[in-house]
């Protein structure tokens, strides 16, 4: 008798566990870990990975092609995943507001922050902006910008895309050509996962990926090959640069990557 009214207090207490666990806020217990041998890179051989963040990570063009690949993806993967976190916890924030009746300062200061970023009308706009794409794909996209990483780009600023400043007041690296005789700028982060949070950001704000921005929201994020069409205006290439998307995505079995998570282990209640 006392073990079925224990089952009934559960079952009538779990709606409200449910709803206490869901406005829990959780955080990525991160490493960083500064290069100065390749062989610090952890190769990923499991789908549960260790949020390692790497920074200058250099003389990866000394390696055999295989081997420097195997350490270029191990070395980018756990802050492709670190950064998707990170969005996605801070949409399930955004969401969690939409149903708050009264919000605190800092509430107010958080969504101000990400409206801001993400160029957004309002809370709903904003949600529907804060988008991540495959793994898969970022790993294609990373591995081309950064010329397998061995661009000055992302060796001196940690930029896997090649993105450019246009804000004399942020981290940037000047390069080292002109464009309409102006000099050019690229950014420079802290870390590969601040860097991608920004690139996830300017396909979340950008008007060339308003269809991206449709397919992921209609359609989810789960497959690479339909992301890729709306990603031409990522390059003046156009549909040749989707196409060596493509293949780098196929010939390098990067689609196994989509499956690969944090290991639970390191994500932690704030």
């Amino acid at each position: 008798m006392r073990q079925v009214l224990a089952c009934l207090i559960v079952i009538a207490l779990l709606p409200a566990l449910l709803s206490c666990e869901k406005k829990k806020s959780f955080r990525v217990k991160t490493e960083m870990v500064q290069v100065d041998s390749l062989h610090k890179i952890i190769l990923v051989k499991d789908t549960l990975v260790k949020p390692v963040l790497y920074t200058h990570v250099s003389g990866l063009a000394k390696l055999p092609v295989p081997e420097a690949k195997a350490r270029f993806v191990s070395a980018v993967l756990p802050s492709i995943l670190v950064a998707k976190h990170n969005v996605e916890e801070n949409k399930r924030k955004v969401l969690l507001l939409k149903e708050k009746k009264r919000w605190e300062p800092s509430d107010s200061t958080f969504y101000s922050n990400l409206k801001q970023r993400y160029k957004a009308d309002n809370i709903d706009d904003l949600s529907a902006r804060m988008i991540t794409i495959p793994s898969s794909v970022v790993l294609a996209q990373a591995a081309v910008e950064s010329g397998w990483g061995q661009s000055r780009f992302f060796l001196e600023g940690s930029n896997l895309f090649g993105i450019w400043s246009f804000n004399q007041f942020e981290p940037r690296i000047a390069a080292g050509k002109t464009r309409n005789k102006k000099k050019i700028y690229l950014r420079s982060y802290a870390d590969m996962a601040e860097s991608i949070v920004h690139y996830f950001e300017i396909l979340g704000k950008a008007k060339p990926y308003v269809t991206l921005r449709q397919e992921v929201y209609a359609n989810g994020n789960e497959d690479p090959f339909k992301i890729l069409p709306h990603l031409q205006n990522f390059s003046e290439r156009r549909t040749a640069y989707t196409n060596q998307l493509k293949r780098m995505i196929e010939r390098n079995d990067f689609t196994q990557y989509d499956h690969y998570r944090i290991d639970p282990q390191y994500i932690v209640e704030e």
